[in-house]
């Protein structure tokens, strides 16, 4: 019937009501039957089947709208859909909801404190399965817990910890909370599953000089990883790679910061460099060892002469509760300082030449691109990705709402509405200021910082004759997936550096022929 209406072109739609719920189904491994588990007003989230096939734990949501998935509720009901239970009723992001090996008890991840106020690192709680409180497993554990699973007897939860510019597995005691950490390293944990039959850690590490290779570590006293893949072992071979390195500096009020280095390929000490200021999206995250996302151009910008500084400003994640929660109250009151910080602490070491900086991010990256652009003119370049201009309008163009709220102190549309301190902080606010060459790159189809939020920013610096472009995606949503389009990201934004910080000509990577 859709598909018929979509022909006919008669196919105008209710905004964010023309969705389908989505419910759990089983299908047999041999015929393919099909047979409905859940039915009602409401959409399965997530769900998690017990490790005896009887119970199944889930997280059930409103409907499927991203905005109200951070509404979703835990559940837990019989493998069959029987006697279905309300767990929780916090309003709060939850997920990753599990059954304990014995049946009475669910896990489940929120970033929530352990009164379910809203905005706080993550954490793993335990609820009944019969119904009652659910408490916080490790209060006293001052980073975010990103991922968890039960031990075989039920006695300990596994759960991989952000501790900032790394990540560790952990053993976390059922009965009394202490946290025992199992792996230490200049790594990042990327995927990770306990298996329940072998009762091994199956992880993939991320390193400086590795994407993630796959290791296996069992559950036992002392065990320690071992790799059992070396699919990436060519790069370190094939490729001259960064030094990559833990840094720290102290902020404007004193807070120490901290972030990640990458030297220039041939780094000699005493002489200055360029640089190039990555910041992270989220802005709940945190950039930590690893390899570097291809959208970073790490690698190439090494090669080109640049160091790379990643910082863990104010906002981010693996850093406790207070540091996580500087941007309640306002978003820009120290992150802002904080990256400008990382510079000058550089230029002081005498690694860095402050006449020759460049700034880039995408997403919450973005949004401090335009914050730093409209702060200082110290940068000779900058690149903003899918960056907010504007918080007001970005309010109710975004397909989510839930963290803005607590940054600005309420919604820009409720009585008394908080909306000077949602201008106050908004790059658009100061856009006058911007004197730094500038380009802009957004999917046609974002829906989490929609294109007019670049177009805000773009045309506020045509308009102050601010060397600037727009650089539109077509089919791209908040990141983009094309390679061509990755390609042509990364050549832009190393052309436009190049040009704006050391006066080098770029020549553009070409993509492959493609075949006919």
């Amino acid at each position: 019937e859709q598909q018929a209406r979509e022909a006919a072109r008669d196919d105008v739609y209710a905004f964010e009501e023309n969705f389908q719920h989505r419910h759990l189904w089983t299908v047999t491994v041999s015929g393919g039957v099909t047979k409905r588990v859940t039915a009602g007003d409401y959409s399965v989230v997530d769900y998690d089947l017990s490790r005896n096939g009887t119970q199944i734990a889930l997280h059930r949501a409103p409907n499927p709208v991203l905005e109200y998935r951070d509404a979703s509720e835990v559940w837990v009901m019989g493998a069959d859909g029987s006697d279905p239970r309300r767990l929780t009723a916090n309003a709060v992001p939850e997920s990753g909801a599990q059954v304990s090996p014995d049946g009475s008890r669910v896990l489940f991840l929120s970033r929530a404190n352990e009164r379910f106020e809203k905005y706080y690192n993550s954490n793993v709680f335990l609820v009944p399965a019969g119904g009652g409180p659910a408490r916080v497993l490790a209060p006293d554990l001052p980073y975010e817990l990103s991922d968890a699973a039960w031990s075989a007897d039920g006695d300990a939860v596994f759960a991989v910890v952000n501790m900032g510019v790394h990540s560790e597995l952990f053993r976390l005691d059922v009965a009394t909370g202490e946290a025992e950490q199992l792996t230490d390293g200049r790594h990042s944990i990327g995927a990770w599953s306990l298996e329940a039959v072998t009762g091994r850690h199956v992880l993939t590490l991320q390193q400086p000089d590795n994407p993630g290779d796959v290791w296996l570590m069992g559950t036992g006293a002392g065990a320690t990883p071992t790799r059992v893949t070396r699919v990436f072992e060519h790069l370190r071979e094939d490729f001259r790679l960064p030094r990559q390195e833990k840094t720290e500096w102290t902020g404007a009020d004193g807070v120490t910061v901290e972030g990640l280095l990458f030297y220039p390929l041939d780094y000699e000490e005493g002489r200055r460099y360029p640089l190039v200021i990555q910041t992270h999206g989220g802005p709940q995250a945190s950039d930590k060892f690893g390899f570097g996302a291809p959208r970073n151009s790490i690698q190439v910008l090494a090669a080109l002469g640049y160091a790379v500084l990643q910082p863990n400003y104010r906002g981010s994640t693996g850093y406790g509760d207070a540091f996580l929660r500087d941007m309640v109250g306002g978003y820009f009151k120290n992150a802002h300082l904080d990256v400008i910080a990382g510079a000058d602490h550089l230029i002081a070491a005498g690694l860095v030449d402050g006449e020759r900086m460049a700034k880039m991010g995408w997403s919450g990256g973005g949004h401090m691109t335009n914050k730093v652009i409209t702060y200082t003119n110290r940068f000779q370049a900058a690149a903003s990705g899918a960056g907010a201009a504007n918080w007001i309008s970005m309010y109710a163009q975004s397909d989510t709402r839930s963290q803005r709220t607590p940054w600005f102190g309420g919604t820009p549309w409720q009585v008394d509405a908080p909306t000077d301190l949602y201008w106050e902080h908004s790059p658009l606010k100061h856009v006058s200021n911007v004197t730094t060459p500038t380009i802009f790159l957004v999917g046609q189809e974002d829906l989490r910082v929609p294109m007019p939020q670049s177009v805000e920013m773009h045309r506020a610096l045509k308009s102050l004759d601010v060397p600037t472009h727009l650089y539109v995606a077509p089919r791209e949503g908040h990141g983009w997936r094309e390679l061509r389009h990755q390609l042509f990201k990364m050549n832009v934004e190393l052309d436009w550096f190049e040009r704006h910080v050391t006066g080098r000509p770029y020549v553009w990577e070409q993509a492959p022929a493609q075949s006919e």
